[in-house]
């Protein structure tokens, strides 16, 4: 018994003598066979260690393998959606383990390595990509933090591969999210002069400035979208909307010239049924969002202003039917008073597929509680109590 406990006491001692500690040199050939996940797995406990984590060169390991790892993981993603990337964040431990690197030695460098100025400068892409995904998950905070360390290693040179705003754009995005409308407009700008081709971008901008009364922005802001846009419809109703408050002779007049192929595309063909809806034109407004709906399927705003002025016609049809009724003429409030209820119909069914993509808008639900209302229709009950679980 004696001997069993000596021998054990002899292996728990020089077992750990003789365990393999990480080493620099173990991460560096690690890398060097790019075994990237091998590599980050030594490196991040040679950065534990007390010695080693204090070194530069121990941090300009990390910045690299951490940076070809991102690479490689999200290149994988690129070519194959249903990748799990199992290293999400190197791309900003990456960016973080560069400054480190610059902080203790301005110098350093590394044999086949990316100098810390070098590195940096590389990242933009793939911070983007992982600032990105904070941003769809609604982590804004993240998304900022992330997308300004993007923004920095952007503008550190002239980037090899031009982003065209969007970085500004999803920047600015999320700046907004957080309430800091004046911050995200200035970025929104940049990515504006950055060359975007995004033309919500410039719609955003326009309404913004329109707010303002700064027609010289908005002027600049249209005519700019014109020279680089490759898709004009957008930029085109917008500067009809423009004139529609002061010079509506004018604003008809470019309305009456857009090109066909401005109703191809359905975000600009709901701008334009916007126009008619603020002139109290809702028979052409719903022309022109049937004819979005065509084009664009299932899609919420299109639903949703469907069933506005569906809804707002039908009252007039209803007002009017009642109006001749009244006046003795029953034959002609019989004709209007069963058109009010085609348009009723529609303006229910207009509502209850916007509902399916948007379930909890009370706004929605609201406009449909006052139809069953209307129809007697037995869906009351069931409104009224999703209504009431979701003010709770």
């Amino acid at each position: 018994m004696k001997r069993v406990v000596i021998l054990l006491l002899f292996c728990l001692i020089f077992g750990g003598t003789f365990a393999q500690k990480p080493t620099l040199a173990k991460a560096y050939n690690a890398y060097y066979e790019k075994n990237y996940i091998k590599a980050k797995n030594i490196i991040d406990q040679c950065i534990l260690d007390e010695k080693l984590g204090g070194k530069a060169q121990t941090w300009l390991y990390k910045a690299n393998i951490d940076f070809y790892l991102a690479n490689e993981e999200y290149g994988k993603r690129q070519d194959d959606n249903q990748y799990v990337v199992l290293y999400p964040a190197t791309p900003e431990e990456a960016y973080n383990a560069f400054n480190k690197a610059l902080e203790l030695n301005k110098n350093i460098e590394a044999s086949d390595m990316f100098s810390p100025y070098e590195g940096k400068s590389r990242l933009y892409s793939l911070l983007l990509i992982y600032g990105v995904e904070k941003m769809l998950k609604n982590e804004f905070e993240d998304a900022v933090r992330i997308l300004t360390k993007s923004i920095e290693s952007y503008e550190m040179k002239i980037p090899e591969h031009k982003l065209y705003g969007e970085l500004y754009n999803y920047y600015a995005y999320s700046l907004e999210m957080l309430g800091k409308k004046e911050e995200a407009i200035q970025y929104y700008l940049k990515a504006v002069q950055d060359g975007s081709t995004n033309a919500n971008i410039y719609v955003h901008l326009i309404e913004h400035y329109k707010k303002e009364n700064n027609d010289k922005k908005v002027l600049e802001l249209i005519q700019t979208g014109k020279n680089t846009l490759t898709d004009l419809s957008n930029i085109l109703v917008a500067e009809v909307d423009y004139y529609w408050g002061s010079d509506r002779e004018k604003s008809m007049a470019l309305l009456q010239a857009l090109p066909s192929s401005v109703y191809t595309n359905s975000d600009a063909v709901v701008n334009i049924a916007n126009l008619h809806i603020k002139n109290d034109d809702y028979p052409k407004a719903i022309e022109l969002l049937k004819k979005a709906d065509r084009i664009s399927p299932n899609n919420f705003v299109i639903l949703y202003n469907l069933g506005y002025c569906t809804l707002k016609q039908y009252e007039q049809k209803f007002l009017e039917g009642n109006r001749l009724t009244v006046q003795g003429n029953r034959s002609e409030a019989e004709i209007l008073n069963k058109q009010a209820d085609i348009l009723l119909s529609e303006a229910e069914s207009n509502f209850e597929k916007a509902l399916i993509q948007n379930p909890n808008d009370i706004s929605i639900l609201e406009q449909l509680k006052e139809i069953y209302v209307r129809k007697q229709s037995s869906k009351y009950d069931e409104i009224i109590k999703r209504i009431e679980t979701l003010k709770k």
